[in-house]
């Protein structure tokens, strides 16, 4: 999507302004949704070219080129997504946009670092590359955690200041992206210093994660220049990051907090502006079945939001955060990014229009995008065949007998466990109530091997998972009880070039292929949104779920290093408060 207006445009726009020039697109009939004021009132809007010229009295001017009655719909503004990666979507950026646009997202602020984690400053160049043309505007951002924890894994690049410094340089690049190494900025680290140097000195916005940061500690990283959160783990995390003047980004991926969110929100005496909505991550099926950023607000509203606040944190104060005022409100001289709407409770989309054209209509693109350029690199699982051996924890030194060994416990929010368990052959015996998780180096970086660990609280895993995705350095991660299984897996994802499969009873029950970088697929949504929610109920057959934290989210985000607690890298057991690897084994029993 275009982001310049001539002058010719702007001159046309005065005219018809005025009614000396006729509109090239006139909306009629309809309520403009106010995010201003918070009004809706009646009014009929023109635009000439990708832009607003003018909102108007009804029936003010009449001469146009060609006018649309909308029949008393709700005239909003396209909604922008504050932070995003497309890429969890497992779509081509010209399959996204034609699943988010019919939606109405028309602006994303989209942080391309699982590519750059794969496929290191091109991945982001094809993040800018392939989004040229689309109804869908890509604002870029430069992925400052590639890798998220470094010295704790290693992914498919290190980006330094160097790198940093040249992305920002790119027109395109609107500001550095999350911040996810939040101890490297507490502690000021060389690295975490020139990354942030080179982001102050842009003058570029720099966006945060500040996963459980409060009191001190996010007073710190306020300090270094960070200035936004999606990361809210509670209503009172909220609250506090408002207060201390964060732009709080809420989002969907995490609904059990939405509703004390919301109600805590609702005792402020007002909604602040630095409150904005972003989907971060949303699985296809999930997209194309119900929605992004229209789905975030349909969930607030339905938890006692107010449908034009809700409007208002996805539209004007995004557009506010990303220093665009150009965007974000159907008032004259922005862009011509308007939504229809029939029904403002359920934000049910009836037409959309990107740069003043009308660009989707009952929840279908209207022409199909097309993909700007060839895809990048697809072979990139550099791995050659496992073994079962590789799936097992190795005991040194100790062929039989009893060890105690360190454990993971917990989905997403971990803690160290330790077990004693049998040794067989060198390798431990894993209790019946607990599983193994193996991380294997895929990028060709790394000469340590197969890292393996047991984890608790996951009960029993009835067969095995494997996946090329896995946040952020996108390593292999292969989850399950039996070594077999973990490796017939493992060994389909590497030879489809990366993607998920689910094994069960010694047989592959489902999988998808993400070639493209190991994550992404080039088929169509529906088909991509159909494969992985059959690899999601899959999953669930050899995994018992337990919401909120033990979901298939959590099998994507366990390897996390930069959080706190315990976590499993391609480098070993590694602590995400002191900063140190361990080996599994503790001591012989």
């Amino acid at each position: 999507m275009s982001d310049t207006i001539d002058l010719a445009t702007r001159l046309r726009a005065i005219q018809a302004a005025q009614g000396r020039a006729p509109f090239d697109v006139l909306l009629t009939g309809g309520k403009v949704v106010d995010v201003a004021t918070l009004e809706v009132r009646e009014a009929d809007v023109g635009l000439i070219g990708p832009m607003i010229a003018s909102v108007h009295a009804p029936g003010a001017f009449r001469d146009a080129r060609q006018s649309v009655d909308v029949g008393g719909r709700h005239l909003a503004p396209g909604f922008l997504d504050g932070h995003v990666h497309f890429e969890s979507s497992h779509m081509l950026p010209h399959h996204y946009a034609s699943v988010v646009v019919p939606q109405g997202t028309t602006t994303i602020f989209c942080d391309p670092h699982e590519l750059a984690n794969v496929l290191g400053v091109a991945g982001v160049r094809y993040a800018v590359e392939a989004s040229r043309g689309l109804p869908l505007r890509f604002i870029v951002q430069a992925s400052s955690c590639v890798p998220a924890a470094p010295g704790l894994e290693m992914s498919g690049a290190d980006f330094q200041a160097k790198e940093i410094n040249e992305l920002l340089g790119w027109p395109e690049v609107a500001g550095l992206a999350e911040v996810m190494d939040m101890q490297a900025v507490l502690d000021a680290s060389p690295r975490m210093v020139g990354i942030l140097t080179e982001a102050l000195a842009s003058g570029k916005i720099i966006e945060g994660h500040a996963r459980g940061l409060k009191g001190p500690t996010l007073q710190a990283y306020l300090a270094a220049g960070i200035s936004a959160d999606h990361e809210i783990t509670s209503a009172e995390d909220a609250i506090e990051k408002l207060r201390a003047g964060m732009t709080v980004e809420i989002r969907g991926s995490h609904d059990y907090l939405l509703p004390g969110i919301i109600e805590a929100l609702n005792r402020l005496p007002v909604i602040p502006t630095s409150l904005t909505i972003c989907t971060d991550d949303v699985f296809p099926d999930i997209l194309v079945e119900r929605g992004g950023v229209n789905d975030v607000l349909r969930r607030l509203i339905r938890y006692g939001f107010d449908p034009l606040q809700a409007i208002r944190c996805a539209t004007i104060n995004n557009a506010l955060r990303l220093r665009r005022d150009d965007l974000g409100q159907v008032v004259a001289g922005r862009r011509a990014d308007i939504l229809v709407l029939s029904d403002l409770r359920e934000i049910a989309v009836e037409a959309v229009y990107a740069n003043g054209r009308r660009v989707a209509e009952h929840g279908r693109m209207i022409e199909a995008p097309k993909a700007a350029l060839a895809l990048p690199p697809v072979r990139t699982m550099k791995l050659g065949t496992l073994t079962a051996d590789d799936f097992r924890v190795r005991i040194p030194e100790m062929s039989e007998g009893r060890a105690v060994v360190r454990t993971i416990k917990g989905a997403r929010f971990t803690s160290w466990g330790e077990r004693e368990v049998e040794v067989r052959g060198g390798f431990a015996v894993v209790p019946d109530d607990a599983s193994t998780m193996t991380v294997v180096h895929r990028h060709g970086r790394s000469n340590r091997g197969p890292q393996t660990a047991i984890i608790e609280d996951w009960d029993r895993w009835r067969g095995a998972y494997a996946s090329s995705y896995s946040h952020d350095s996108h390593n292999l991660v292969v989850y399950g009880a039996d070594a077999a299984e973990m490796a017939l897996a493992a060994n389909r994802v590497i030879e489809m070039g990366g993607g998920n499969c689910v094994v069960k009873g010694g047989r592959i029950i489902a999988e998808i292929a993400y070639p493209v970088a190991g994550i992404l697929s080039a088929k169509l949504p529906a088909e991509v949104a159909e494969t992985h929610k059959r690899v999601v109920e899959a999953a669930g057959e050899v995994c018992a779920w337990k919401p909120p934290y033990r979901t298939f989210k959590a099998l994507e985000g366990q390897c996390l290093a930069c959080n706190a607690g315990p976590h499993l890298t391609d480098q070993g057991l590694t602590c995400g408060d002191t900063r140190q690897i361990f080996e599994s084994f503790v001591r012989a029993a």
